[in-house]
């Protein structure tokens, strides 16, 4: 039986893949790293080949993390604190540096996202000592 956590990682995982194949059509193989000038997928986020790969691993990861109550709850906090990253980084340098969009829209999405994996990640029964994570109550 999977934990509340589970699923919440599996679910995340599940749209970042959703997100990824979204973004590969709307972005083919285009790497243009501006987010004024890139590709945007649904019309609202820019998105270029690397960024699309970036969402394709979190997806895998949530996925595969899904598996154990552990896992899980360790891929929701270490997503949401990269994702809250993201969101200065956006800030900083819209352009990943050079590398991916990351600006506009993107900021606001990575805000939401990093918090409410956070949030599920830290306040999950996993990180109870001694509660037992697969136990029924």
């Amino acid at each position: 039986m999977r934990t509340s956590v589970q699923r919440i990682a599996q679910i995340f995982g599940v749209v970042f893949i959703f997100v990824a194949l979204v973004g590969f059509l709307a972005s083919g193989g285009s790497m243009e790293h501006d987010p004024t000038r890139a590709p945007r997928a649904l019309g609202l986020f820019p998105v270029n080949l690397l960024h699309n790969l970036v969402h394709l691993a979190f997806g895998v990861w949530g996925v595969l993390a899904s598996r154990s109550a552990g896992s899980a709850r360790n891929y929701l906090v270490v997503s949401g604190g990269a994702y809250l990253a993201l969101v200065l980084l956006g800030f900083l340098s819209p352009n990943t540096f050079g590398l991916m969009p990351i600006g506009g829209n993107d900021i606001w999405l990575h805000a939401l996202l990093g918090i409410g994996m956070l949030a599920a990640g830290l306040s999950s029964r996993a990180d109870v000592p001694g509660l037992d994570s697969t136990a029924r109550v």
